[in-house]
């Protein structure tokens, strides 16, 4: 029989630890006797559980509020100094980031939003030593807690690495700068994936086992969730759905390749359809146009409404979803009527008779921060890192 390692034997150990951390991340303030109801756990075995926790500094218990006769329960919440991660969202034109707790919540910290001002400023160099700066103090304030460091970039993300950001006008970057030399895991992922993602887990797509989520900002991106985990295909660049070849073949996309989806449904679109050039902030210069009410902006936006439509039909086709999650400016451009007609219109019979329900993104624009939340913390509450972090607590 083969032997099992003290390392394995020790990570196993807390693998309840790691459930009753998942619950208490899934349901914020659940009381332990639902945990240990949703777990399967006896009471006895619920008390054991939590008492490690609580002394390992992962969670902390409160009174639950009284709710008639019975015995007294508590409340989950996570340690005052256990565990957290940093995340961090990177747009086109600035950056935000936040600090997370186990539970995931981040209604007690503040989220710090950077404009990246001119092009310079926007170069991968400024842009990553800004963000360092805001590593580095993260981490003086936490110290050995920070636990992991989580990237939300609008780019193809290749093994785990920053491979092209496209509309950000960058080609490989590396990003390993962003934590080097301080022992924080840096975990890197593409925005419109993590958005969905966090749509899947905490938002309009939790009851779903499948789950296609599209986000138009700079171009469009999206994933396709599976009970909550997305397909990130062999080297984790799958999701690219923007650079479909939906689109017109005589254009040119920045990714390399031509008539490419990214370039029929955003601000650059909108400025081809109304003669313009092409804007330097294509999603402001989208939301300026969808809020205008003359003919022409109509006309324009029907066309990228109807290119919307169109695709995420075909998507529809190729996935058979239960539900699809909208985010950016997919939202208002569904309101408009030539997205329904071209989704009817693109959807084979089939499909046709009973639609996959379309909703908006609950997460809105923070979707991707709370998907680099969802990515942090699914490290930092997985089992090794729990008994990474009890044998670090032991110590001290």
């Amino acid at each position: 029989m083969p032997t099992v390692s003290r390392r394995s034997a020790a990570t196993a150990r807390w693998h309840t630890a790691a459930q009753v951390l998942a619950v208490m991340r899934q349901h914020p303030g659940i009381s332990r006797a639902a945990m240990a109801q949703r777990i399967g756990l006896t009471r006895g075995l619920a008390t054991e559980v939590t008492a490690r926790l609580r002394a390992a500094h992962l969670l902390t218990e409160e009174p639950a509020p009284l709710s008639g006769r019975g015995r007294p329960t508590t409340v989950l919440r996570p340690h005052p100094q256990g565990p957290v991660v940093l995340a961090v969202h990177l747009r086109h034109e600035e950056w935000h980031c936040a600090v997370a707790a186990l539970d995931g919540t981040l209604g007690t910290v503040d989220i710090h939003r950077h404009d990246t001002g001119s092009p310079e400023g926007r170069s991968p160099a400024a842009v990553l030593d800004a963000i360092r700066r805001t590593v580095e103090q993260a981490y003086e304030r936490y110290g050995h807690r920070l636990r992991a460091v989580s990237l939300a970039a609008p780019a193809a993300i290749h093994s785990g690495h920053l491979a092209q950001a496209s509309t950000l006008g960058w080609g490989p970057v590396d990003t390993s700068v962003l934590t080097a030399g301080l022992g924080v895991p840096l975990l890197v992922g593409n925005d419109a994936t993590l958005a969905g993602v966090a749509e899947a887990r905490s938002g309009a797509a939790v009851t779903a086992g499948t789950a296609l989520h599209l986000i138009v900002e700079v171009g469009v991106g999206g994933t396709l969730t599976v009970d909550g985990h997305p397909v990130t295909g062999g080297h984790g660049a799958a999701g690219e759905y923007g650079h479909l070849p939906f689109g017109d073949r005589t254009l040119a996309c920045p990714c390399g390749a031509r008539g490419c989806w990214d370039l029929e449904v955003d601000g650059r679109a909108l400025a081809r359809h109304l003669g313009e050039p092409e804007p330097g902030d294509p999603r402001r210069y989208a939301l300026a146009v969808l809020g205008r009410t003359d003919d022409s902006a109509r006309e324009a936006v029907a066309a990228v409404a109807a290119s919307l439509g169109a695709g995420v039909a075909a998507l529809v086709n190729a996935h058979d979803p239960d539900i699809v999650t909208l985010g950016g400016l997919a939202i208002p451009l569904r309101r408009a009527a030539a997205f329904g007609v071209a989704y009817r219109d693109g959807l084979m019979s089939l499909h046709r008779a009973d639609p996959a329900t379309i909703v908006d993104a609950v997460h809105g624009d923070d979707g991707p921060l709370q998907g680099a939340v969802v990515l942090g913390l699914d490290h930092a509450a997985s089992e090794p890192a729990i008994a990474d972090w009890a044998d670090s607590h032991r110590s001290r």
